[in-house]
């Protein structure tokens, strides 16, 4: 093969080619044909001649090629026929036979995807790279895919028809930064995992099941780096029915903010546990933000639900709204945040509520599900609206619902956390096992009496065994008593049974909280919480928005 009748057209040939032509020395600016003439003046006999140096044109093709390390082969015509490999292509494929298709002298090039590139290039006149391909023998390649012409004897190039056309396959060997890119995502892989693990591990393993809710989450780590972010959520059974639900979002990515999250999460569980308005809770976790990382702030909502109010009592620090679809699909959109994001400081949190009667379900989420770089964030809130507007089921249907219609798929760009909520609607055999009964408490010696039968008439009529009916009434005297004593008006005895548990619950307008002590042999008195204690299964208290407070407690029913 005469490889000077060929012509490769490189990309960048034609620019470098018309620069040179450009450039070239007119007559007049040269000396002896090869210097400047004003710099061949300066020149004397004395000065030792240039060397002689060939030009590019010059050099024999065929031996460059055969000391090029890449891998070189010349294929021509309409069938690829081989033409040429160096010696670089027979050390690592072994010899080829000259004048075969490509197809069969080299099948290596099948499995990397070139056969239908040399079509391509061969078309278009266009070079064509694929970079970092495995080939059979085990190395990795990028193949550059070159169109070439055969020229004729005077350099012009021979265009008469397809088999003047050929294509140079240039092969250079990437393995080792092949390898190098996979170690490098391999450790990628490994340490978003391990992040990832982390975040979920920092998140509730199992949600509490409150007994007038039905709650279902779900989280999805956004990107494919390491750099998970801090999105969080908690659903928290305070006592007395009712329960505690936050969802929120400490921004910037990475085990920092996961690390933050952590923090947020066990001190928003250690704060529910005093039973505090939202907005007092919120109050707490500012300051503590504050305390953990001055430069990290994190948005966050804190709700309560109280299955006897049948509304949401919520504070928002810089958070999303919230949103409740009704029993016939209407969706409402709670209020504007009501404070700015956890760890700005010097500001005063407030409470709003938003109803949740039987048969709603509402929705606490992350802007991962809402925010888009192209759209504005009121579209985002408006399309989630319009999704749980016809989103129907069961809270992880829902969910699932919401998360497809948002196109959150393993790849999205942020991380989403959504927490819904059901109160359910009971109708038939199951609204008997949820079942309320109150009394207003009058002063004067007859409202121990009065409420102590009460109490003993309506866990008559709920059918309670003896013994649960004996305690119910025992741990009703002690809690009318120690408000009788302690309280003042307005008082107000409450009992309430679900599917798992009875709870009683005394309610007056003095805010000062009862506590267990120990009381001595001779004392007359201070034994009534110490006896509601020992007898029931969990109490507590709590103050009121109005100004008063509530005492409770509950005891677990034994399943049939």
């Amino acid at each position: 093969m005469n490889f000077t009748r060929w012509s490769a057209r490189l990309p960048g040939t034609q620019r470098r080619a018309a620069a040179r032509t450009d450039t070239a020395l007119s007559p007049d600016r040269r000396a002896d044909g090869s210097v400047p003439a004003a710099r061949a003046e300066q020149l004397t006999d004395e000065d030792p001649p240039a060397p002689d140096v060939p030009s590019v044109d010059e050099l024999p093709v065929r031996d460059v090629l055969d000391r090029v390390p890449a891998l070189v082969a010349l294929l021509h015509g309409p069938e690829h026929r081989l033409a040429y490999v160096n010696d670089a292509y027979v050390s690592a494929f072994g010899r080829r036979d000259l004048g075969a298709r490509a197809s069969e002298a080299l099948p290596e090039l099948d499995e990397p995807g070139l056969f239908p590139l040399l079509d391509q290039v061969q078309r278009s006149g266009r070079p064509r790279t694929l970079k970092s391909r495995k080939a059979p023998d085990g190395r990795s390649y990028t193949f550059t895919c070159t169109p070439v012409t055969e020229t004729g004897d005077d350099g012009r190039d021979g265009r008469g028809g397809r088999d003047d056309r050929g294509v140079l396959v240039f092969a250079t060997d990437v393995t080792d930064h092949a390898e190098a890119a996979g170690r490098l995502r391999a450790s990628e892989r490994s340490q978003r995992e391990t992040a990832v693990t982390l975040q979920r591990s920092l998140l509730p393993q199992k949600l509490e099941e409150p007994d007038d809710l039905r709650v279902a989450a779900t989280y999805h780590p956004g990107g494919t780096e390491a750099a998970v972010g801090g999105d969080w959520y908690d659903v928290i059974t305070l006592g007395g029915g009712r329960t505690a639900l936050v969802i929120g979002d400490v921004m910037g990515r990475g085990v920092r903010a996961a690390a933050v999250m952590g923090q947020l999460r066990t001190a928003v569980r250690a704060y529910a546990r005093l039973d505090l308005p939202p907005h007092e809770v919120l109050q707490l976790l500012d300051g503590l933000a504050a305390e953990i990382d001055a430069n990290q702030i994190a948005t966050c909502v804190y709700a309560i639900h109280d299955p006897n109010e049948g509304r949401l009592v919520y504070a928002s620090a810089g958070h999303l709204p919230i949103l409740v679809r009704d029993e016939n699909g209407t969706v409402q959109r709670a209020d504007e945040p009501t404070g700015p994001p956890l760890g700005t400081g010097g500001w005063l949190h407030t409470s709003g509520s938003i109803a949740l009667p039987p048969g709603s379900t509402a929705v606490l989420y992350t802007d991962g599900l809402v925010e888009r770089r192209d759209e504005d964030l009121d579209e985002g809130i408006a399309a989630l609206e319009r999704a749980l507007s016809g989103a129907g089921g069961t809270p992880q249907v829902v969910c699932d619902r919401l998360i497809r219609s948002a196109g959150v798929t393993p790849d999205h760009d942020d991380d989403v956390a959504v927490l819904v909520l059901q109160h359910p609607a009971r109708r038939g055999a199951e609204a008997e096992l949820f079942r309320n009964a109150a009394l207003e408490l009058l002063g004067g010696v007859e409202a121990a009496p009065r409420a102590r039968a009460f109490a003993s008439g309506v866990l008559t009529s709920w059918r309670f065994p003896t013994d649960l009916h004996d305690l119910g009434v025992l741990a009703t005297s002690e809690l009318v008593a120690n408000s009788l004593q302690h309280g003042i008006p307005p008082m107000r005895l409450r009992l309430r049974r679900t599917d798992r548990r009875l709870i009683i619950e005394v309610t007056d307008g003095d805010d000062h909280l009862p506590r267990r002590r120990r009381a001595e042999p001779g004392d007359e008195s201070g034994r009534g919480i110490a006896i509601v204690a020992t007898i029931a299964t969990n109490w507590g208290s709590r103050r009121t928005p109005g100004g008063g407070k509530a005492v409770w407690c509950e005891f677990v029913l034994q399943k049939p």
